[in-house]
């Protein structure tokens, strides 16, 4: 559908342009050769040159094109907002308008230098420059991005704000270019969808594209984000698909309270999956993203195309080798301590840290306090300089790391491929699994479909269905299949208290937006100064 409105589109321009140099006095065939017709258009229009050879520039160069075409509108007397409007949204309606209809003329170039913009035109022009550089700037070389979650803790902290580096892997061509500008997928305090999916383009990126590096920290859409349950408590962070395979997140009782206008519902099992299904879409609960609308993510790419991946009592291990561990990452430790108090003033000084606001520190001394009056155990998120110094405190009997082995509901149900026959993952025990690799093909089996099902119907838009006698992908049996796209493994620095790959799996190249590369403000209760202008590692 969205190749052929492009078409459509294209077509149109051409055709109306040739209607429009008929009457401006040029030979209308020549409104048909690609860049040539807007070369006569800026000498009829009596622009500066220099105009003709901006357009050439990737991307901004599209938007001076539209403003040279709007010149050569005024040139028939369409001078107002209106004119323009067309003449930028639908062109392919409007310049046949302008070129064929009777009641239009071309009355050249006298009428630009008698025209005087009112103030109020002014206005308008500049709010349109601004929100168009925006939004091209926006979608193709930088985007702020506010970090929501401690899942990096403590590469990344709460409320870090960053700059999305879109050059990067080069700049992703938006499959949904109908969209509100300034925000991503909702409208400001709604749950209404900020964008329209009447043309939807196929995946692309401009030319200078380069791969994903490991260990780049990475911004990229949520890619179990495509659906979501559309009410403010679960989106991403509540998925759809976890709610399908655990039946745990909603409660078909409560959906009188949902018909009722209450935003929210319970936390009682379901008693089936198609139960669940069919209550969230009667009432109209789920809202299906295009890709590059789905809520945006940020992790470390701890694998790329082709890696084998495993992780062996929480150590990961990339093609054999021990993974690089980020210097600030943080795991859970458990804290036994004997019953003694201290004060705050005593415990910031042995711990090795100022007072401050942070809410982790808060969160942690309150939970190691707790373990010390009451000679319990704490679960405390640490780093290991955090460990050294806790460990050396007069009370502490010892900090050490639980790994979480296998469970089968879990391995079933919370763990990627949720296959727990043929995949005994955990959160600390994981793999090994080969990421799969553009144009690489692969065997499969029902020993290992789990670990490309999504990939064949989801990413690369095929169906899949597993019969008696083997498994079929587009109605034809299939014992291979050969990858379009390139996949990255993502994982979050604070590893215990992350939600990433181990649990929805392999991210798409299509899904990459770009590279964390710098801090420029931090926030908790004030500025963190230390913090600001840091470079992401």
């Amino acid at each position: 559908m969205g190749l052929f409105l492009f078409i459509i589109g294209i077509i149109g321009w051409h055709i109306g342009m040739y209607g429009m140099f008929k009457k401006a006095g040029i030979e209308a065939w020549k409104a048909f050769i690609p860049f040539y017709n807007t070369w006569l258009i800026v000498e009829k229009c009596q622009i500066k040159k220099y105009w003709f050879w901006l357009q050439l520039i990737p991307i901004m160069g599209q938007f001076i094109t539209i403003w040279i075409t709007i010149m050569f509108t005024m040139e028939f007397g369409k001078v107002n907002v209106i004119h323009h409007t067309l003449a930028t949204l639908v062109p392919f309606i409007y310049f046949p308008w302008l070129g064929f209809s009777e009641k239009t003329r071309f009355v050249g170039h006298s009428v630009i230098l008698n025209y005087k913009k009112p103030s109020s035109r002014e206005w308008v022009d500049a709010a349109v420059f601004a929100t168009v550089a925006a939004t091209i700037i926006r979608t193709f070389v930088f985007e702020p991005y506010v970090i929501p979650t401690g899942s990096m803790e403590k590469t990344l902290q709460v409320n870090d704000f960053l700059f999305a580096n879109k050059i990067a892997y080069g700049q992703r061509i938006p499959r949904t270019p109908l969209s509100f500008p300034f925000v991503h997928n909702l409208l400001p305090m709604s749950q209404t969808p900020s964008y329209l999916k009447w043309l939807q383009l196929d995946y692309k990126r401009l030319p200078g594209y380069t791969e994903v590096k490991r260990n780049d920290v990475v911004i990229f859409n949520f890619p179990e984000g495509d659906t979501v349950i559309n009410l403010p408590e679960y989106g991403s962070a509540r998925p759809y698909y976890s709610a399908l395979r655990n039946l745990g997140f909603l409660n078909p009782d409560d959906l009188d309270r949902a018909r009722a206008g209450v935003k929210g519902i319970g936390e009682v099992r379901y008693p089936n999956v198609e139960t669940l299904k069919g209550v969230l879409q009667e009432n109209k609960l789920l809202l299906v993203h295009p890709y590059d609308k789905a809520d945006n993510y940020i992790k470390r790419c701890v694998g790329v195309a082709g890696d084998k991946l495993q992780v062996k009592n929480g150590v990961l291990y990339i093609n054999d080798e021990v993974g690089f561990t980020p210097e600030n990452s943080q795991i859970t430790y458990e804290i036994k301590a004997e019953k003694k108090k201290y004060n705050l003033t005593e415990w910031n000084k042995n711990f090795g840290i100022n007072i401050r606001n942070d809410q982790e520190y808060k969160e942690l001394r309150t939970s190691v306090e707790d373990a010390l009056l009451n000679n319990g155990v704490a679960s405390v998120s640490l780093t290991k300089d955090d460990v050294a110094k806790i460990s050396k405190i007069p009370g502490i009997l010892s900090v050490k790391t639980v790994y979480d082995s296998f469970n089968a509901y879990y391995a079933q149900n919370i763990f990627f491929p949720f296959d727990s026959t043929n995949f005994h993952n955990s959160l600390d025990n994981y793999g090994p699994i080969e990421i799969p690799k553009k144009n690489t093909t692969v065997t499969i089996s029902a020993s290992n479909i789990s670990l490309y099902k999504r990939i064949i119907e989801s990413y690369e838009g095929h169906s899949l269905e597993t019969r008696a006698d083997g498994i079929y992908i587009d109605d034809k049996k299939a014992t291979s299949y050969t990858f379009k796209y390139n996949y990255y493994w993502m994982m979050g620095d604070n590893r215990h208290n992350s939600q990433d790959s181990r649990f929805w799996g392999f991210v798409p190249e299509t899904h990459i937006v770009g590279k964390a590369s710098l801090i420029w403000f931090s926030w908790d209760g004030g500025p963190r100064w230390n913090r600001i202008f840091k470079s992401i590692k």
